[in-house]
């Protein structure tokens, strides 16, 4: 049987469906990269936003009408509408949230027992999802209780994955040969407390550290609350990379707790301080949501204010989405779309800047770089782009195909676009370093 793999939003969905094909693929199936040459097309989607529940029901029905015989809804967005879903031309069937870890067994009709026994390595899904980096889920849905989220509901509470499982996926990137796997999770902070005998992501992240992996480790995105800074101690292995993502979403106080954040912005800054202190070259990145209800002008100065004063290495605006099920939903003080566009806009150009200052720190220095993309250009050289541990988009021309190897870097200069830097490889192409082993 030939199945494509569809996915909008986080890189949770993105980890999901790696899995998913590498359980296909070990059964005798074969990943093919448009629906029109598809059996069955899996479209894994999103509702974090009103404009990824448009895009998952626009690419489910794109799905079926490009030829495949069987279109399957799952995630976030068809587990909130499952009827919706089903409603959609060519969408055969939804497999919830809930079922997704027996996705491929219920579609095949095999036991649980089948598919857990299964061996496999990684091999990256073709086409534009096809990744040097391997996305391996350990945790999934949350405790929080933030007012503006439906990833909540769509998601359920948190549920830790154990050790075994989590080694297994890792084990099947390395041989498949990924260069670098990303740590996923919806409350990626929170895993272990809900074993028997709880544990920390701390204690996860050591056992990681402990296995003789030949790849960088990434973190995905934490809350600020469920970071301790005792984590801190073990980016002594140069496998972890420099780069936390640690979502902020306000700079005004007052907004933070109509959000349900559980965090100040001065408690916040103090973090911020204590993890720069530690680790001084460290990307930090975040999230922040502008236009939300009850948000007036000093609200978003406060945002403004707050951007420049930490100094974010990149970060993301979202304007807000209202989404009927959440708490957010039913506040007054709702602001106009044309308001929250202006400011989010204001924002990005805030991020761009910060960013800029940041990058500039390493013009003429050499980083190693993983190599995610190439590009074949004349005299039969290659444009390649890929990204430094800290997280710092590098393009350089060579006569070398490097993608998937890491190499050393002397930074140049600015890139005109992309926030990147441009850079010149500067020695034999390698594997990460293995310190700590």
């Amino acid at each position: 049987m030939k199945v494509y793999f569809d996915v909008i939003g986080c890189r949770l969905n993105q980890s999901e469906v790696e899995e998913f094909s590498n359980q296909f693929m070990a059964l005798g199936h074969d990943i093919v990269p448009t629906p029109a040459d598809a059996d069955i097309a899996i479209v894994n989607t999103c509702t974090v936003t009103g404009k990824a529940a448009a895009d998952s029901r626009k690419r489910l029905r794109k799905a079926g009408r490009d030829g495949a015989r069987t279109v399957v809804a799952t995630g976030c967005w068809a587990s909130l509408e499952p009827e919706t879903a089903l409603k959609l031309p060519g969408v055969n069937r939804v497999i919830l949230n809930e079922d997704k870890d027996i996705l491929v067994s219920k579609l095949l009709n095999k036991t649980n027992q089948e598919i857990a026994t299964l061996t496999y390595h990684r091999v990256p899904l073709p086409g534009d999802r096809s990744r040097t980096r391997a996305f391996i889920k350990v945790q999934e849905g949350c405790d929080n209780h933030c007012t503006y989220c439906i990833t909540r509901i769509a998601r359920g509470r948190s549920r830790s994955r154990n050790f075994s499982k989590i080694q297994k996926d890792i084990q099947a990137a390395i041989d498949g040969g990924a260069s670098e796997i990303v740590l996923t999770g919806v409350q990626l902070g929170a895993w272990g407390r809900d074993f028997v005998e709880p544990l920390a992501l701390k204690d996860l992240i050591k056992y990681i550290l402990t296995l003789p992996i030949d790849a960088r480790v990434r973190l995905s995105s934490i809350e600020p609350w469920d970071f301790d800074t005792s984590i801190l101690s073990l980016w002594k292995d140069e496998r972890l990379c420099r780069q936390l993502h640690l979502p902020l979403q306000s700079g005004s106080d007052k907004i933070l707790r109509r959000m349900g954040r559980q965090i100040t912005l001065s408690t916040y800054q103090f973090l911020i301080d204590k993890i720069r202190k530690e680790i001084p070259e460290i990307a930090i990145t975040t999230d922040v949501i502008t236009g939300f209800p009850g948000e007036s002008e000093a609200d978003f100065k406060a945002t403004q204010s707050a951007l420049r004063q930490i100094a974010f290495a990149g970060g993301h605006v979202f304007t807000y989405s209202p989404r009927p099920g959440t708490a957010a939903y039913q506040m007054e003080g709702q602001i106009a779309l044309s308001v929250a566009k202006k400011r989010n806009e204001s924002l990005r150009n805030i991020f761009a800047e910060t960013g800029h200052l940041y990058r500039n720190g390493f013009i003429g220095r050499e980083l190693p770089v993983l190599w995610e993309y190439r590009q074949q250009i004349e005299n039969n050289g290659w444009q390649l782009s890929g990204l430094t541990d800290n997280y710092i988009r590098v393009f350089c021309k060579t006569d070398l195909n490097l993608r998937n190897k890491i190499s050393n870097v002397y930074l140049t200069d600015h890139a005109p676009s992309g926030n990147a830097l441009f850079g010149e490889v500067m020695n034999t192409p390698q594997r990460p370093e293995q310190s700590g082993l």
